[in-house]
């Protein structure tokens, strides 16, 4: 059995698919938090039978839209003076703006400089956004 402590202050990063915790750590560019950041793969899950988990030990500004698009169903503990204080549950986000790419090579925003492109979700099980400039379908990419 692992044993981690409990952190005092930070954010838990729990019920993450298992093999998604390591994208999810560069995505989140929690490389560069100079605190304590942990992340544990293939954890015990009784519910999921294996999981991923993130222990972030320093107040931090998540990107949730990422985090929704990488690891739905997420969730995202705020832990202070040892006890969860707020928690919240991660969805694929409905619209998306300046993190994707088109995927249409003839795409105005693959020809021209466009930044903030937005997406919109269109298929939430196959997890399929489109351009708001031509359309086309595209799934996020780590």
């Amino acid at each position: 059995m692992i044993n981690v402590s409990k952190i005092k202050k930070g954010i838990v990063l729990d019920h993450i698919k298992a093999g998604e915790g390591h994208c999810l750590y560069k995505a989140l560019n929690l490389d560069k938090v100079e605190d304590t950041v942990v992340l544990m793969q293939n954890i015990s899950s009784t519910s999921k039978g294996k999981k991923d988990l993130i222990k972030i030990e320093t107040d931090f500004d998540l990107d949730f839209t990422v985090l929704g698009l990488i690891a739905p169903h997420t969730t995202v503990n705020y832990i202070v003076d040892g006890e969860r204080t707020e928690k919240y549950r991660m969805e694929l986000p409905e619209k998306v703006n300046g993190i994707m790419k088109c995927k249409n090579p003839r795409c105005i925003t693959n020809v021209e400089k466009v930044e903030d492109i937005l997406f919109t979700l269109k298929d939430i099980k196959n997890k399929e956004y489109s351009c708001e400039y031509c359309d086309s379908v595209t799934r996020y990419e780590e």
